[in-house]
């Protein structure tokens, strides 16, 4: 009995992955659960484990390779009806070459003629070869004898770059000669136009001289790139900013920093705190908390906030996590899954459900410096709300007596980045109206009790 492990469904979103790293080999023995590779999404990298216990039995794609979710990846096998030295590319091997029919040998009357194998082709040689579906696709394009191409891969196995490297030794045939025709009149001789001129080069092109570093864009790369580019072709951007006075939040940071980090063992940043007056906010205007789908004319307003924040991956890429049910939690909890959700994703060890299905998203380049930003949406979400550095600042202040003063006072903006289709300014602005006020009045000394 044979199992047969398929490129997994990682989220709604994803259509393909890429193998990273196969953690078992041909022959290797599998017990359930074990890690058997490691794959990588646009939305995460994880490993993934045997559902059955057994013995490796076939690899059917290649590290490096991307394929679609679905196809099969490898075949695991009983361990009653496989070994080590019994997997097929082994008996594949060992079976002695059969000669190939000619003329002067006709098949025996009545024989059955056995259809190809799924995963081996015989060439010329007479030798089976065994192939991942990529290197089949690449075969069949290019009308290729595999039997004359030698395998580099484990047990023989012909891979894709056996192949590109053969397709480059060899000369392409030549097009048959077309039958001859019965002579026909020659036709008129065309009307001599002049000569279109040469399409431009695209206006963007620059050329590379030989001291410029050309590299190819990591998979994490192009899919961000093609992210950002379908959110400003489908949301209509509006960006919306408000100034908040952080006072009351950063003495109660000041009071508790070092008891929250000994006892935690991290600290108590500011996000956490804007995390917690968006929530609210979210409750008070859930259109701002919900998904919108033009084509289909309809808009869901979501139950829960399911807290989406963007990670930044050392400067590699960037991803959103998300915080389900993140209404349900106070500040403490909150700051405790913001670290534990970043470390996670930094580590590349979140599954799907950590990293899809926001209702709202929450960017933090406040650390590193910025003072204004107006972030791109994650569709279909209909906003995303950027926090910015919190500093001293000179602010005009009413005293108790009612006169205006100067005082220094810890303040930052918030970026408000929405869709114009799903609501308008007036939404917004409340909506960042209640945040602020939510940051300056709240009392976050109770909060951390």
């Amino acid at each position: 009995m044979t199992t047969t492990i398929p490129m997994p469904q990682l989220g709604e979103t994803i259509t393909e992955g890429t193998i990273l790293r196969w953690a078992k080999g041909v022959g290797d023995s599998i017990s359930e659960g074990d890690i058997v590779l490691e794959i990588s999404t646009d939305k995460v990298d994880t490993e993934v484990p045997s559902p059955v216990s057994g013995v490796m039995l076939e690899i059917l794609v290649e590290e490096g390779e991307t394929v679609e979710v679905g196809t099969d990846l490898c075949v695991v096998g009983d361990l009653n009806g496989a070994s080590s030295d019994d997997t097929p590319a082994t008996q594949a091997m060992s079976r002695p070459a059969e000669p190939t029919p000619g003329a002067d040998s006709p098949p025996e009357a009545g024989a059955p003629v056995p259809p190809p194998a799924a995963t081996a082709s015989t060439g010329a040689k007479g030798r089976s070869k065994r192939m991942s579906p990529v290197v089949r696709r690449l075969v069949r394009q290019h009308g290729v004898d595999i039997g004359l191409i030698e395998g580099s891969g484990e047990g023989g196995r012909v891979t894709r770059r056996d192949v590109e490297a053969y397709l480059g030794t060899v000369a392409k045939p030549r097009p048959p000669t077309p039958p001859r025709q019965p002579a026909v009149a020659a036709p008129p001789p065309p009307i001599e136009r002049p000569a279109a001129p040469p399409s431009p080069a695209p206006a963007f092109a620059v050329d590379a001289d030989a001291a410029d570093e050309k590299t190819s864009l990591s998979r994490l790369r192009v899919r961000i790139g093609e992210n950002m580019i379908r959110s400003r072709q489908t949301a209509a951007h509006v960006w919306s900013t408000m100034e908040v006075d952080y006072e009351a939040v950063a003495e109660v940071r000041a009071a508790h920093k070092e008891r929250f980090k000994r006892d935690h063992g991290y600290s108590l940043t500011y996000l956490p705190f804007v995390c917690r007056a968006t929530i609210d906010a979210l409750r008070a205007y859930p259109v701002v908390n919900s998904s919108f789908y033009l084509e289909e004319r309809k808009a869901v307003f979501h139950d829960r906030v399911h807290l989406g924040i963007a990670v930044d991956l050392d400067q590699q890429g960037l991803v959103v996590v998300t915080i389900k049910d993140a209404e349900d939690l106070r500040l403490r909890g909150l700051a405790r899954r913001v670290r534990e959700l970043a470390l996670g994703a930094r580590d590349r060890r979140l599954g799907p459900d950590q990293m899809t299905g926001s209702t709202f998203t929450i960017t933090n380049p406040g650390p590193f410096g910025s003072y204004m930003s107006a972030p791109i949406i994650n569709v279909p979400n209909v906003a995303i709300l950027s926090t910015d550095t919190v500093a001293k600042r000179p602010v005009v202040v009413t005293t108790s007596d009612g006169r205006d003063a100067l005082a220094i006072r810890h303040t930052g903006f918030l970026g408000f980045s929405w869709d114009h289709r799903a609501f308008d300014g007036s939404t917004a602005v409340l909506f960042l109206q209640r945040i602020k006020h939510n940051l300056e009045t709240w009392d976050w000394e109770q909060e951390l009790k």
